[in-house]
């Protein structure tokens, strides 16, 4: 991966040469802002969209072009009257006072090098233009042309609740055409193998031996996922590895738990039994649980990582290799006799980062453990021997976050790094798609403005959604690497992503304490829910995708009706087409109940295959 340490701002600092008279900015943009004002409701609401990018704008242009008081006066006398959302953009804008600061400063090159775009009716696009023409105003017309993308669409103008609901990103909102492509967001057919009907007391010896050829009973689970889903791709679109004798066992044993899965809703909610990692002074910064909810993992801020068995099973490692080789390996119990009694413990301790770890993640076989930190590398590690195995040095800056696809073999990492394209001449942040036995990213998914911050999988393994401090989240086909969806409507970094079970549905989480729900193949916000006073640092939807769970650093864990939630959508063709979405103001309806903590923040949030809810977090004292 090339990564441009110091990307070249001059290319995008050009366009600022072409200033007008800095004594006139002052009165351009008032001009503009009591024309916006004094227009009808009904177009007031689109227009003002344009404040916020044209104070940036033409507050840098003073800034570049050396009128450093002109751009303090101008600062100062508008900065208040631009959203709430935008002020820790404007505190960031505020120390950009001289040309100096502007050279070389990412900030500055995250802040505003891209096209920043508005979604505006033909209607207020005409009455602006003809505005701006009567009046002359060139200089904020070549800012309109140069720095901003204007997706026009024909219809009635949006009103200012459906411009809030989707406005307050980096960029602005996404252009429509960013939303069009064709996402298969079915799920893969799972193969069929028969299941054995063994006696209970079989099912967990018999680790790695081949299920008996018994006609399995047709059992819901088995026959459910017969049916190829329409909306599912190819199930050879992408490779996938190969079902193990091992996995078929464990799918097996899935669906057993399975049957005698509690069906949750709003009469039967799931209980919740929540880990405090108490004492936690090295600073808890990361949590995953195994699917099967066996072993639970930490990662912390003294740049360890910690296993631990979370059931009366301890955590044993394979024998050295010359006791290995004194063991009859044609014996039933193999897999029994290769395990070391003498190292079985309730928690394991694995040591190679050089900085804090912000990600961890189980492999689906439970064999790998993979994790991520601020020492710019990822480590997977062998849960048989509890060693590190490979360390993946493709990021060069911090690695915020890193997850399994949930076939196992490829995964994705999130971070700080960056790339400049030259021709395109602005920054772009990066996340990438690896396979466990490949030392360099397959795939580079490069599109954020800022530090990409979570990743999540879609459960068919072909796509990649990643939330970012840019305040988008995107969708990336893993086949092409191409950017299919962007999200916009959070006002704060995203912090959370979570996939419904069915694949349809995308829920999404930020410091802005908004969980905000997404249809997936319309590309729409479908849902708002509110509630949380804090960052939401995890989601999880329950088994069989019937309840949302969410917990923040607010030391709640909230329970949604997901059902509810999405059912009765309006995606109709002109809601896709213009973005006229109308959120129903149901939160409270939806919400099913509110648990707190006594002081422990929420960071990990997991049902188990009979959907009972896990959470986890670390005791704060303050």
């Amino acid at each position: 991966v090339v990564v441009e340490d110091q990307p070249d701002v001059s290319a995008v600092l050009s366009a600022y040469n072409q200033q007008g008279d800095p004594t006139l900015y002052e009165e351009y943009y008032s001009g503009l802002k009591h024309f916006i004002e004094c227009s009808l409701d009904c177009h007031r609401a689109e227009l003002s969209q344009l404040f916020y990018p044209l104070f940036v704008h033409m507050y840098l242009e003073l800034v570049y072009n050396q009128h450093e008081s002109e751009a303090k006066s101008f600062f100062e006398r508008f900065h208040g009257d631009q959203e709430c959302y935008y002020q820790d953009d404007l505190r960031v804008l505020s120390s950009l006072t001289k040309k100096e600061h502007m050279k070389g400063n990412e900030t500055m090159l995250d802040f505003r090098t891209s096209k920043f775009v508005l979604r505006i009716s033909r209607d207020s696009y005409q009455l602006l233009k003809r505005h701006l023409q009567e009046k002359q105003n060139n200089q904020i017309w070549n800012i309109v042309q140069e720095h901003l993308y204007i997706d026009i669409f024909d219809g009635m103008p949006r009103s200012k609740q459906q411009i809030d609901a989707m406005v307050g990103s980096l960029a602005g909102e996404a252009k429509r055409e960013a939303n069009k492509a064709k996402v298969f967001f079915g799920l893969l057919k799972e193969p069929e193998f028969d299941v054995p009907l063994d006696d209970e007391d079989e099912e967990g010896e018999n680790e790695e031996g081949k299920p008996k050829k018994k006609k399995p009973k047709k059992d819901s689970v088995g026959s459910k996922s017969k049916k190829q889903d329409p909306n599912a791709p190819p199930q050879n679109r992408i490779p996938l590895p190969e079902l193990k004798d091992s996995d078929k066992l464990d799918k097996v044993m899935n669906m057993k738990e399975a049957a005698r899965r509690v069906r949750l809703g709003p009469e039967c909610l799931p209980s919740i039994c929540f880990y405090t990692f108490l004492n936690a002074y090295q600073g808890l910064t990361a949590v995953d649980i195994t699917d099967d909810s066996s072993m639970i993992v930490g990662g912390f801020a003294d740049s360890t990582v910690r296993v631990w068995s979370v059931t009366p099973k301890k955590l044993r490692s394979v024998k050295t290799a010359a006791d290995l080789s004194l063991i009859d390996k044609e014996s039933d119990d193999v897999l029994e006799r290769i395990m070391d009694e003498k190292t079985a413990s309730e928690l394991k301790i694995l040591y190679g980062h050089s900085g804090p770890v912000y990600g961890t993640s189980f492999s689906p076989d439970r064999n790998y453990l993979l994790s991520c930190s601020e020492d710019g590398t990822v480590r997977l590690w062998s849960l048989q021997t509890f060693t590190c195995l490979v360390g993946y040095k493709g990021h060069n800056y911090p690695v915020w976050d890193t997850q399994f696809s949930p076939y196992g073999y490829y995964f994705v990492s999130g971070g700080h790094d960056r790339v400049a394209p030259p021709e395109i001449g602005w920054v772009f942040y990066l996340s990438g798609l690896w396979a466990t036995d490949h030392y360099q990213p397959l795939r580079i998914f490069a599109g954020h403005l800022a530090d990409v911050t979570c990743t999540r999988f879609h459960p068919n393994s072909n796509y990649i959604a990643t939330g970012s401090a840019d305040r988008t989240v995107r969708l990336w086909d893993v086949l092409n690497g191409n950017c299919v969806r962007i999200f916009t409507g959070h006002k704060g970094p995203i912090h959370s992503l979570a996939f419904s079970p069915n694949g349809r549905f995308l829920a999404t989480g930020a410091t802005d304490g908004r969980v905000l729900l997404w249809d997936i193949g319309h590309g729409l916000m479908v849902g708002e829910l509110k509630g949380h006073t804090d960052t939401i640092y995890a989601l999880r939807f329950s088994r069989d995708g019937e309840i949302l769970a969410s917990g923040s650093m607010d030391n709640t864990v909230r329970l949604w009706d997901a059902v509810k939630a999405f059912e009765d959508l309006e995606t109709d063709d002109f809601t896709t087409a213009t973005g006229h979405i109308n959120l129903p103001e149901n939160s409270q309806e939806l919400l099913l109940g509110t648990y707190m903590t006594k002081s422990t923040p929420v960071v990990h949030l997991h049902f188990t295959r009979r959907n009972l809810l896990l959470a986890a977090g670390a005791y704060s004292s303050q």
